[in-house]
């Protein structure tokens, strides 16, 4: 599938309601079996995806919700043959289909694809795979500190279920706070006052201190890092660690923490 001088192979992409992913290349004058491979960043792992003709000029392949991709940031490449694999380029992208997605959770986990364009224009597709899984509404900032309200998926809430903000970087204990819940849903105040200085992400123990650790985060939309593009205010409050300013925010992987700071 060799591009022809100066001209770089484009993929456009749609995504489909169930998770999956369908994949258009345009390869004029491609010969030989054609792959799609999908290669893991900053590890060892290759996806394979066969090319099929659906027009003239174009090749197709799918990547299904069925087939499972381990989390991380996968690099898109063709491949024809025993030839180089060539890095795709970003073409059309239609993630309508992402932003009123709800997975029904009975599978015990949560697969999220979002392809998105590299800050040099190619195309990566961004995945999670979390089990169990808890979805976060938008935030709710207040002068004090924040209302988080989310969904849990791939498991149930027992009575001894709770919330703990967790310092990152520190060897000091966990904070825990109440978590009301009905049914699937969920509601958790993160008071600034009791956090120091430091970075403290949130998680879910749905089953109490005997059960699973599920973290906090954003996923189900068709926005692959929130990190730059969502801000929030932050709060000055007086702890006792001294006067703070605190504030929520996106990690890389659209997780979401609380970052505290000593005020000046």
């Amino acid at each position: 599938m060799p591009a022809r001088q100066g001209v770089r192979l484009r993929a456009d992409c749609v995504a489909d309601s169930a998770g999956g992913l369908t994949f258009d290349v345009t390869a004029g004058g491609a010969s030989g079996t054609a792959h799609l491979v999908l290669r893991r960043r900053d590890g060892h792992e290759e996806v394979g995806l066969p090319l099929s003709p659906v027009g003239e000029g174009r090749l197709r392949a799918a990547l299904p919700s069925t087939v499972l991709l381990p989390e991380g940031r996968w690099d898109a490449y063709a491949c024809v043959a025993d030839d180089e694999p060539l890095r795709l380029a970003t073409g059309a992208t239609d993630l309508r289909a992402l932003t009123a997605r709800t997975p029904s959770g009975s599978r015990g986990y949560v697969a999220v694809r979002i392809p998105y364009a590299t800050r040099q224009g190619n195309l990566t597709v961004r995945s999670w795979l979390r089990a169990p899984h808890a979805e976060a509404d938008e935030p709710y900032v207040e002068p004090a500190g924040l209302t988080v309200r989310g969904r849990l998926y791939g498991t149930c809430f027992t009575p001894a279920a709770y919330a703990e903000l967790r310092p990152r970087h520190a060897p000091g204990p966990a904070h825990r706070t109440e978590v009301a819940v009905a049914e699937a849903r969920f509601v958790l105040p993160v008071p600034y006052q009791v956090l120091g200085p430091g970075i403290w992400d949130l998680w879910l123990r749905p089953h109490g201190e005997s059960g699973p650790r599920v973290r906090i985060a954003r996923l189900l939309d068709d926005i692959a890092d929130r990190q730059p593009v969502f801000s929030y205010p932050r709060a000055r409050v007086e702890t006792a660690y001294g006067p703070v300013e605190a504030g929520p925010y996106y990690t890389r992987d659209n997780d979401l923490s609380v970052s505290v700071t000593a005020a000046r």
